[in-house]
């Protein structure tokens, strides 16, 4: 069945199904904010073709990308889910099937942290797009910024950056997988296919933090590209430890090298959070969590940032990391 032989009205019916009755129907959702708490809003577009394939990506796959890539946003904010709208763009003949597997994607990472469905849109296109915006709320003393690293401070980092770039590389070239076992080919398409926004760091972080400022965001662009913005935003430099980035020994194991650390620099889509604060709150959050955070270096003034591999140094910058229109 495609979506031109239901309509709109159709689709929308089976879409409502996804989401709280008594939030949706009228022109616009009403939502309880804490009044002590601020909002916090963040969109991310989704397009056929430059996020997501046929190839690489199901559909219940886009959904949770999509609803991840945002929850990442609002956690590099410091900030909890409270809903979040879905905008599609479709072409009347994609099947309802794939809409409706979308969905599904998008409520089983919403359910983990109890967040509905609040509202939307949809539309015809020619191109399947899917736009997320998310709502957050923060207290004001627990906002992540990107501008307030100082020299002094460590840059931490959770999670293993460059597994989601290694899964795509391997859902692109099958071939890969005949030197690889089934649980590391499994764990790379999973980190691609099915990564996890790091909201579950905010309550430890504040439990460590006191009035500490903590600068930071996610890596959705790659490591090497939120550590360089971070520096450019608060007029800083930095040096990362090439030797405290683990993933890189790991991913080696199966690929080049260079190859691995490139991914892990500037592949992407691993929506970890990159952090600056005090070095002592650090080694806190490092013995709270264990081998899921990590220190990789330092803030200094210099304003370039280096990779350092013993004597050898490496300047990182935003030309490896995905850009549009470049």
């Amino acid at each position: 069945m495609k979506i031109k032989d239901i309509g709109e009205q159709g689709l929308l019916k089976k879409l409502k199904s996804f989401c709280p009755h008594d939030i949706i129907g009228d022109d616009g959702a009403v939502l309880s904010i804490d009044p002590q708490q601020q909002l916090v809003v963040t969109t991310d577009v989704l397009v056929d073709g430059i996020h997501f394939s046929q190839t690489t990506t199901p559909p219940d796959s886009v959904g949770w990308r999509a609803i991840a890539a945002n929850l990442s946003d609002l956690a590099a904010m410091g900030a909890t889910p409270v809903g979040i709208t879905v905008g599609l763009s479709l072409p009347g003949n994609l099947a309802v099937d794939w809409v409706e597997q979308l969905y599904e994607g998008m409520s089983h990472l919403l359910e983990e942290y109890n967040t509905p469905i609040v509202g939307g849109d949809i539309c015809r296109s020619e191109v399947t797009t899917v736009s997320i915006t998310a709502l957050g709320q923060v207290y004001p003393h627990h906002i992540i910024k990107r501008s307030t690293a100082q020299p002094g401070d460590v840059i931490i980092t959770t999670g293993y950056h460059g597994m989601s770039r290694g899964g795509l590389e391997l859902l692109l070239n099958p071939s890969l997988a005949n030197h690889l076992g089934q649980d590391i080919q499994d764990r790379l398409i999973k980190a691609h296919q099915y990564p996890k926004p790091r909201l579950d760091l905010l309550p430890h972080l504040w439990e460590i933090m006191d009035t500490h400022t903590i600068t930071g965001m996610d890596s959705s662009d790659g490591l090497g590209d939120a550590v360089v913005q971070m520096c450019a935003m608060s007029g800083v430099g930095a040096q990362i430890q090439l030797s405290s980035l683990p993933c890189v020994s790991i991913l080696s194991q199966w690929f080049s090298s260079e190859q691995a650390l490139n991914w892990v620099l500037y592949g992407g889509e691993d929506f970890e959070l990159v952090l600056c604060l005090a070095e002592e709150k650090a080694q806190k959050l490092v013995e709270i969590i264990g081998k899921e955070v990590k220190i990789i270096g330092k803030i200094v003034e210099d304003k370039s940032v280096k990779l350092i591999d013993g004597k050898q140094q490496q300047s990182l910058n935003l030309t490896e990391s995905f850009q549009h229109f470049s």
